[in-house]
């Protein structure tokens, strides 16, 4: 596949249909910006047995099986909310965002984005919107970043001083400075992702649908392109619907998320409501003077590093074993901390499985 080349592909995903654990938010279509309703995406995909007698059977009747990579999911997301859409690969994530951004039909239900039909993919509605994908190239590979913004001004149809003031501003922010000069094959991974950021949000669209936005970049550059993210949506009202597997994109950018798993949706609300609701325990930090200590007293030892001990310890007992530790022991330092994001994730998945098994039987 040529580098540079704008692809939509069909994404597959586990048939077993999954419980709703939770949705909370309160669904209204007078003040959506994104407006989903029972959408549904399936594939029908060959299924055949091995051997050269079914090989050549399949020649003549051929096998199919439905695959529902989208199951009748619902939400609204209002203007300006920064929505994250968390779970595993193959969950209905990206097959989500190519139907909200036109680039796949959907097999049922209803969607709209700004008042448009996505599929119908009208130059009002593009306008208005863009979809970058960390996996996908926007910019052409052979030349500098700075010719294809040029050429994304002439399909945006971007006013000469507004495409100067944005690409520069933009460049600023991100620190690309001579890096646009270069052609894009020569960029390392993080600097091409800042640079598809600007080419994709030069035309100022009102809602952003990232997709892996920092997939396989390092820390410093995740964090660059998150506080981007945040000053976008400040600045311009925008809003967001982001897919990550690093939580702390989630916790930097996202107040409200949205959780799916083999189609269906498990959970939809407020970050803190999700943590609150799916952790079982809190994480207490020491720095004790004697590390060595027998702890299994106060809760269980998660980790040890050099004077630093990690508890984990109930919910309803954290004030008493607090309390406890500052007595009992000589403690320099103590920190009491939620539960992971990632642990919270993976606790509604599992919460979510016996459904699952049960749908599949």
């Amino acid at each position: 596949m040529p580098y540079g080349q704008r692809v939509a592909l069909a994404e597959y995903a586990p048939t077993a249909d999954a419980k709703v654990i939770n949705q909370e938010v309160t669904l209204s279509t007078n003040n959506s910006v994104i407006h989903v309703s029972n959408l549904s995406k399936s594939y029908f995909v060959p299924e055949r047995e091995a051997g050269l007698k079914a090989a050549m059977q399949s020649l003549v009747r051929r096998k199919t099986r439905e695959v529902k990579a989208v199951d009748r999911i619902t939400f609204d997301i209002t203007p300006g909310e920064v929505v994250g859409f968390l779970g595993p690969n193959g969950a209905g994530k990206t097959t989500t965002l190519k139907m909200l951004s036109g680039l796949l039909y959907p097999t049922g239900g209803q969607l709209s984005v700004l008042g448009h039909l996505p599929e119908k993919r009208e130059r009002d509605f593009l306008q208005q919107i863009t979809l970058v994908m960390g996996n996908r190239n926007q910019l052409v590979w052979d030349i500098p970043a700075l010719d294809s913004y040029d050429l994304n001004r002439a399909i945006y149809n971007i006013p000469e001083a507004d495409f100067k003031k944005t690409r520069d501003e933009f460049i600023e922010l991100l620190e690309l400075g001579p890096l646009v000069h270069k052609p894009v094959r020569n960029l390392s991974l993080g600097e091409r992702m800042k640079a598809e950021l600007v080419g994709a949000l030069l035309h100022r669209p009102k809602v952003l649908f990232l997709d892996e936005p920092t997939l396989g970049l390092d820390v410093t550059m995740q964090r660059r392109l998150r506080h981007f993210v945040a000053e976008y949506n400040q600045r311009y009202g925008a809003t967001v619907l982001l897919t990550s597997h690093y939580m702390a994109d989630v916790e930097a950018l996202c107040k409200r998320v949205i959780v799916i798993h083999h189609g269906q949706i498990l959970f939809d609300g407020d970050l803190s409501t999700l943590v609150e609701r799916f952790s079982s325990y809190k994480t207490i930090g020491l720095t004790l003077d004697d590390p060595s200590v027998d702890l299994s007293a106060y809760g269980e030892v998660a980790g040890r590093d050099g004077e630093r001990v990690t508890l984990r310890v109930p919910k309803a007992e954290t004030s008493r074993a607090t309390a406890r530790l500052l007595a009992d022991l000589s403690v320099s330092d103590l920190t009491v901390e939620d539960t992971p994001i990632d642990d919270v994730i993976e606790r509604v998945f599992a919460q979510a499985a016996p459904a699952q098994k049960e749908a599949v039987s």
